[in-house]
């Protein structure tokens, strides 16, 4: 029987978001694939930070290393970082201490169970979280695109931005242009918590415009 230890992480630091239904699901895959469980290791905080400052990550790989794991149980990519080059290195970490990681929603790993290494798996690791980058930087550079064009024409026909101005009501139309990006986002059906992480706006401005615009 082959020890593993599951890695489980979410970007809340509060009681909004829990790491349980990862944990079972990893279970539920460990208990069908006769893996023994040696620990469990729960993370709050935000896949954006470099591997230097994740803790309990760092103490997770300690572990395995000292400990003779040998897979290392993930529910999906983004877990492990929304960095590339972040993901990247705890991948070459893990081939240099030969510890496999097993990725549940991608399906794939570092190493069959011959023992092969998959060829394609740092190229689709480097596909996947590019990809999910860009759309944050596009996401983000969009909505700072709009928030310009809307304070440029405020100025032109008022000499105000029309952001920020104590007792003023901003009228719906202007509220739509301003947060065009998330407004789209939650009609796609994004959860707020989501939209708020891509658009760089918070968690409660994202719950008013769902509330405001009945979406």
């Amino acid at each position: 029987m082959n020890n593993a230890v599951i890695y489980a992480r979410v970007s809340s630091t509060g009681d909004r978001q829990s790491t349980e239904r990862q944990v079972l699901d990893l279970r539920e895959y460990a208990s069908k694939n006769d893996l023994n469980i040696q620990q469990v290791y729960e993370e709050h905080i935000s896949g954006a930070k470099k591997n230097s400052e994740r803790v309990i990550l760092t103490e997770c790989l300690d572990f395995c290393k000292d400990n003779g794991t040998d897979i290392l149980l993930v529910s999906e990519l983004s877990r492990l970082g929304r960095n590339v080059d972040e993901v990247l290195s705890t991948i070459r970490w893990s081939k240099e201490n030969k510890l496999n990681i097993f990725l549940q929603k991608e399906g794939i790993s570092i190493y069959d169970r011959d023992g092969k290494e998959n060829p394609y798996l740092t190229i689709m690791i480097a596909v996947l979280g590019t990809a999910a980058q860009l759309e944050r930087e596009n996401i983000s550079f969009r909505l700072q695109s709009g928030r310009r064009r809307y304070v440029e024409r405020n100025l032109a026909l008022t000499g105000k931005s029309g952001l920020g101005r104590e007792g003023y009501r901003k009228p719906k139309d202007q509220k739509a242009e301003e947060y065009k990006e998330p407004l789209k986002l939650l009609r796609k059906g994004y959860p707020y918590r989501k939209v708020a992480k891509l658009t760089g706006i918070s968690e409660s401005t994202v719950k008013r415009l769902k509330k405001e615009f009945s979406i």
